[in-house]
């Protein structure tokens, strides 16, 4: 079992609530998961996660002995119990599993021989309803199908140990548990008698061998036989659940007492529908109950108010569109007529034959849907349906008042609404996002894409000129770049109005600017930041040069501070690390919401699904009004976590055509991946950093013109300045040895944050390399605090016998997150294949040393793709030199060989010089 626990989190006997939650491993695996990692932000402590201690205690327990036994008990020991979301999912999953079980016929012949075989209707039923939890993006029908099979193997061991009954150990178990006895009710028509059209009784199986079919004989038969021969014990057995549903249900108990229930009886219509109420009871106490079989769900169908929308393409676009909306009458699919309508409205009886077939009748009810909807309907025709509003309709999610998310119109059994052609269309195209030659680039794309990113810019073009919002969330390292600037190479070539506004962390500034340059050289891009531009030419830039840039490009906070940024009608706006405006109260978010345009896309490797407060918050962006206001939102969160019908399924099916998310661990998409992807992480300096890095810089161009240097001694000065220059990229403290190492003082620090918060929201694992031992304890404190949890460090000082555990300890399952490690202990002799991610904090500028580091997850035994991310400070001596490593490419790899940066000795002063001096507008954290 896997455990976490906030270093924080309150001990269950020093604190009243525990923070406890189901969770997903990205092997599909579920855990118990202690930590409070806040994803779900309703009010009461059993929906946040949080509960009492006693019973956090008997849930913990159950877990440690296996996840196995911890669901069991979930299924068992806590029914009554009001449990968090996500433990509500597991106990649900354990509910189905005994169901089938106490079902399995003769239970007490098969122990032996057990089998349960996974219901995967039902268990994709789960899987949709699934609330937000950690690692929810792993969540499966397969990840459902493994922990029913663990749950199937620990109960057929329980069930070999126990020597009594079967009815004793499900008893032992839970009240509410009951082994399926022999006694069948059977209902069926009586098609002879108009007064009586339904006949019931009341049967046992008589055969129940495996290799004969099993034959029924009347229940009256069995008192005969075994009263007769004096067996009052198999009797008794025999009966057991039938006493136990008389204790259920008012109207079998009257047939026991009257002794009715061991003869064939004819029904009336309002008998049988009596007896219909009460199947659940009887199933439940191990009663079989047998209905006609035209009656698919178990009970005749229900006349339905059937609603269309959107069977004709509308005027508008994106959420302006106007959806038609039309409202019929339907039995099973088929449109039925005014007369009969009419005629099921004025039903005396619950139950009703209509063309051939037994209807189900509540006429007050039937009644209230149809003029409900016919309002609705009467609405439609003055004001319209929006997008968004038959969106809501479509996913089961209705629209009260003001348009907020409710459920005025939530009519679930009497009435159903549908997708017309034009929209079923569409939404059809959404589901299945597969490139076409009309969202081809062309040979602008200096690149190739692949077949699932092909399909990622098809979607993003469907949707941009459609109006509507996207976000993508692929993993970090499937591309979300490369197809970005796809779709603005579309957009270009198609000659959709622009410019288009790509917003950015700064950090990242230096990223898009490098990957435009080289996918997109086409693309006129025009960088609003102060690195670029004066604070005044910046606050007024002129109207003609925006209109002749297809993309501009700026970062968060310079849209917080430039408003004509706002005031503009943009294109298509993109939002890169969306995960920025997760917090509606912000400035920058309330900014970034008042952006102007025809389209909106959301970027981000964080599953934003898993956390509903950032979900609103960037769908509030993407769509505005489809969720409605915040509060509305936690008040229908509040609700449908409380609704075990449908859970979270209304939710995702309003959400599942906005979001296009692809795994790294798909196989579908892994096949078609490089199993390494390097990339830069561009970071700024603070100002702290730059004034010492530019002091450095001047006295070395001082040291350098004192004609007394002899040339070893400058060959030492220059190797103890590049160590300086690398001390102060990585951070102030590193050389000024004041031991303080805050964070806010290296953009080291915010760049290693912004690519470790996925990570973590991913439970994936990382290395950290570094070349300075002193750079080890500050990298391991900030990243737990990131990750919430401790990680391991390696150095030279690092006792050999110690290595050995440190790496069993990181490569178990549920080991540490992270591991920060010296370039020159850890980057070779390891096998670390748990990471999939692998970091170089400073750079050895010697691509083979580098490359050694990463094998360490990179090599035979690695199953996922490793993403690797090479930390390079703009401005700087570290993006120099790797552009100059990077043009060396092809010589041999002896030129860099030996000293790492002994090469850079043999260069001229002046060549240095220039090569160390600071870019200080690229270099300085300005957002």
């Amino acid at each position: 079992m896997r455990t976490t626990r906030h270093p924080t989190a309150p001990a269950p006997d020093s604190d009243r609530w525990v923070p406890l939650a189901l969770a997903v491993s990205p092997q599909g695996a579920f855990y118990l998961d202690s930590f409070n990692h806040s994803t779900s932000d309703t009010a009461s402590d059993a929906s946040s996660g949080r509960l009492p201690s006693s019973v956090a205690d008997r849930i913990t327990a159950a877990f440690s002995r296996s996840l196995a036994q911890g669901l069991i008990h979930l299924g068992t020991a806590e029914l009554s119990t009001d449990l968090p979301a996500s433990l509500a999912l597991g106990r649900e999953l354990a509910k189905l599993f005994f169901t089938r079980l106490c079902a399995v016929p003769d239970l007490e012949a098969q122990r032996d021989h057990l089998a349960v075989p996974a219901p995967l209707e039902e268990l994709e039923a789960l899987a949709a309803s699934a609330p937000p939890m950690l690692g929810g993006e792993y969540l499966s029908v397969g990840a459902l199908a493994g922990a029913w099979s663990r749950i199937e193997a620990e109960v057929k061991g329980e069930i070999a140990a126990f020597s009594g009954p079967l009815q004793g150990y499900l008893q032992g178990k839970s009240a509410v548990w009951n082994v399926v006895g022999r006694v069948c009710f059977h209902l069926a028509e009586n098609r002879g008698d108009e007064r009586k059209p339904f006949a019931f009784m009341a049967t046992y199986a008589t055969r129940l061998s495996k290799e004969a079919r099993v034959q029924h004989a009347p229940l009256g038969r069995a008192i005969e036989e075994l009263a007769g021969v004096g067996d009052g014990r198999r009797l008794l057995a025999l009966l057991e659940p039938v006493q136990r549903a008389a204790e259920k249900s008012a109207f079998l108990k009257q047939l026991v007492d009257s002794s009715e229930i061991f003869h064939p009886l004819a029904w009336t219509a309002k008998e049988a529908y009596a007896f219909l109420q009460d199947t659940a009871e009887l199933e439940a106490s191990g009663v079989v109950v047998r209905v006609p079989a035209a009656w698919r769900t178990g009970r005749p169908p229900r006349p339905l108010v059937k609603v269309t929308l959107g069977r004709r393409e509308p005027g508008g676009v994106g959420a302006d569109a106007v959806l038609d909306f039309d409202v019929k009458l339907a039995l099973e699919d088929e449109e039925i007529s005014r007369a009969e309508w009419e005629r099921l409205l004025s039903a005396t009886e619950p139950l009703v034959r209509l063309g051939g077939r037994w209807v189900e009748v509540d006429p007050d009810k039937l009644r209230e849907v149809l003029e409900r909807w016919k309002a609705a309907e009467r609405a439609a025709a003055r004001e319209g349906v929006s997008f968004f509003e038959g969106m809501r309709l479509l996913a089961g999610v209705a629209a009260g008042e003001g348009g907020e998310t409710g459920d005025a119109l939530d009519t679930p059994g009497w009435a159903k609404v549908e997708a017309g052609a034009w929209l079923e269309g569409v939404l059809s195209d959404l589901k299945r996002p597969e490139g076409s030659r009309e969202a081809d680039p062309g040979v602008d794309l200096k690149g190739t894409l692949r077949p699932y990113q092909r399909d990622g810019v098809a979607w993003l073009w469907l949707l941009s000129r459609l109006g509507l919002g996207a976000c993508l969330a692929d993993d970090m390292g499937l591309g979300k770049t490369i197809q970005v600037l796809s779709l603005f190479l579309l957009l270009k070539k198609k000659r959709a109005p622009g410019p288009h506004l790509l917003v950015v962390p700064a950090s990242l500034l230096g990223n898009w600017r490098a990957e435009m340059e080289r996918f997109a050289p086409s693309l006129r891009m025009l960088m609003a930041h102060p690195s670029e531009m004066s604070p005044a030419e910046l606050s007024s830039l002129p109207t003609s040069r925006l209109d002749e840039a297809d993309v501009v490009l700026t970062t968060y906070k310079t849209v917080l501070r430039m408003p004509w940024i706002t005031e503009r009608a943009w294109g298509v706006v993109v939002l890169d690390e969306a995960q920025a405006i997760k917090n509606p109260g912000a400035k920058q978010t309330r900014s970034v919401k008042a952006l102007r345009s025809t389209a909106r896309v959301a970027l981000t490797g964080t599953p934003v699904e898993n956390r509903l407060g950032d979900l609103w918050s960037i769908f509030d962006f993407l769509c505005p009004g489809l969720l409605g206001s915040a509060e509305a939102f936690r008040r229908f969160s509040k609700q449908i976590g409380g609704d075990p019908r449908r859970g979270y399924a209304p939710l995702r099916n309003l959400l599942r055509p906005y979001i296009l998310r692809r795994l790294k661990s798909d196989k579908r998409v892994i096949t078609d991946l490089p199993d390494k992807t390097e990339v830069y992480a561009y970071c700024p300096l603070t100002k702290t950093q730059a004034a010492l890095y530019a002091q450095a810089v001047q006295e070395l161009a001082a040291r350098l013109a004192d004609p007394r240097l002899e040339e070893m001694q400058r060959r030492g000065l220059v190797l103890a300045y590049l160590m300086r220059l690398k001390q102060v990229c990585n951070h102030p403290s590193q050389w000024l040895g004041d031991g303080v190492y805050r964070p806010g003082d290296s953009g080291k620090h915010a760049r290693l944050r912004e690519l470790c918060e996925p990570i973590s929201a991913r439970q994936e694992k990382v290395l950290v390399f570094t070349q300075f031992r002193e750079m080890i304890g500050p990298v391991s404190s900030w990243l737990e605090g990131i990750f919430g949890r401790p990680g391991l460090a390696l150095h030279g000082e690092t006792a050999v016998k110690k290595r050995a555990s440190l790496v069993a300890e990181f490569q178990r399952e549920d080991g540490p997150p992270f591991f920060v490690l010296s370039l020159r202990a850890g980057g070779t002799g390891l096998n670390l294949t748990a990471a999939s991610h692998v970091i170089h904090f400073d750079r050895w500028w010697n691509p083979a040393v580098e490359g050694q580091a990463t094998d360490r997850a990179y090599r035979i035994g690695q199953k996922k793709n490793v993403l690797v991310h090479k930390l390079v400070c703009r401005g700087t001596i570290e993006e120099k030199i790797d552009g100059l490593i990077e043009a060396k490419r092809g010589l041999s790899e002896a030129l860099l060989a030996g000293g790492g940066e002994a090469w850079l000795t043999e260069m001229k002063s002046d060549e240095l010089l220039r090569l160390v001096s600071l870019d200080l507008r690229s270099a300085l954290d300005n957002e």
